[in-house]
């Protein structure tokens, strides 16, 4: 019989970074032999369990302050449910779920169902992160028979000060299938026509959620300086969506908002990419940024420090006569020697072999291998 590992977590399958980083896990998992299961709130999970999700975007603006909890199912009704959707688990990987209260009940109820089982806890986004969470002290939850993983340092001696003791997994990236230039101007044209850019168009893109933290109003800024146009990959959330209206409404460059999920399609479209985030527990978008030789512009949040000292070349985004002269000479010697230098960084340090690597090792120590 299989070894059964069920990935465990509000929701699965979108372009967040939880969810992307969580495909790569399960695809390593079923490298290493176990048959790998979701289990979410959302209809798309191989399990799903009512009551587990996320709330509604209104319910999270009308929460500022407080986590929004869906008033049913209620938490012994989710323990049930929970407890009989991970009844043939043998190992149980818990994706933020355990780490930021954004249904609160359902934290609770899964730390109790829990209890005393082998379960890997991959800590993304703890409370402490965002104000409105930032009173809430029984997240991240731990246990004896749990391990737990952070996706950086800071978050691991964040963790530590806590009493709670975590190994450092940075997220692995693929690496990009090496394409002709014909095939990747084919592409190219394929994903600009198909969201509506033309070929001539300079496009700086944003492939992020619209949340506040996001800092919308710096990617305009900068395709507006630049002469881009503006592409916002992600919906609105957390009730950012009049906010995000105002925004693009008033931009004085083209806008276009369009998801595309298709990474390579995305990198291929863009001339460069922005992410002048405030905060992130990581940020994937400038680590793909590097593996597809795109320029990319990265805000100064506190992780965005502890990668940039692996080596990567990266602009500030404020920098816009340095990003518009890496535009106007996309094959110059000092654009060139930027794009090498930090494909080189990300395929040494942020490779998938390497995450596969490290996860192996510690499922090995803690004897949870098939």
């Amino acid at each position: 019989m299989a070894t059964r590992a069920a990935f465990l977590s509000f929701r699965f399958g979108l372009t967040d970074g939880v969810s992307v980083v969580a495909r790569t896990w399960m695809d390593a998992f079923e490298e290493f032999g176990f048959e790998v299961l979701t289990v979410t709130g959302e209809v798309t999970a191989d399990r799903t369990v009512p009551g587990l999700g996320l709330p509604s975007n209104a319910e999270i603006h009308a929460g500022v302050g407080t986590p929004a909890v869906p008033p049913t199912p209620s938490e012994t009704a989710l323990e049930i449910a929970l407890t009989e959707a991970l009844v043939d688990a043998d190992l149980v990987v818990v994706e933020n779920l355990l780490t930021i209260p954004m249904n609160l009940a359902a934290s609770r109820a899964a730390a109790k169902v829990l209890a005393g089982r082998p379960a890997l806890l991959h800590h993304h986004d703890p409370p402490w992160h965002r104000d409105r969470f930032a009173h809430i002290t029984e997240l991240p939850a731990t246990n004896p028979a749990w391990r737990h993983v952070a996706i950086n340092r800071i978050l691991r001696d964040e963790l530590a000060e806590r009493g709670i003791t975590a190994s450092i997994i940075y997220n692995g990236f693929p690496t990009p299938v090496r394409r002709s230039r014909t095939e990747s101007e084919q592409l190219r044209r394929e994903v600009r026509r198909s969201v509506g850019i033309s070929a001539e168009e300079l496009v700086v893109a944003h492939p992020v959620r619209a949340i506040e933290r996001k800092n919308i109003p710096a990617a305009i800024a900068l395709a507006e300086a630049v002469g881009a146009t503006y592409w916002l990959l992600g919906p609105a959330e957390e009730g950012y969506s009049d906010e995000l209206d105002r925004l693009l409404s008033s931009a004085r460059c083209k806008v276009v908002h369009h998801e595309w999920t298709d990474v390579e399609g995305i990198y291929a479209a863009a001339d460069h990419i922005a992410f002048p985030s405030t905060w992130e527990g990581f940020g994937n978008p400038p680590i793909e940024a590097a593996l597809y030789r795109r320029s990319v512009s990265v805000g100064n949040y506190p992780v965005a420090e502890e990668l940039r000292a692996f080596g990567f070349d990266w602009f500030d985004p404020s920098d816009e006569r340095g990003i518009a002269a890496a535009l106007a000479s996309p094959e110059s010697e000092a654009v060139i020697k930027m794009l090498n230098g930090n494909e080189r960084v990300a395929s040494e340090n942020f490779s998938l072999g390497r995450m596969r690597n490290s996860l192996h090792q510690l499922l090995e120590s803690a004897e949870w291998l098939p």
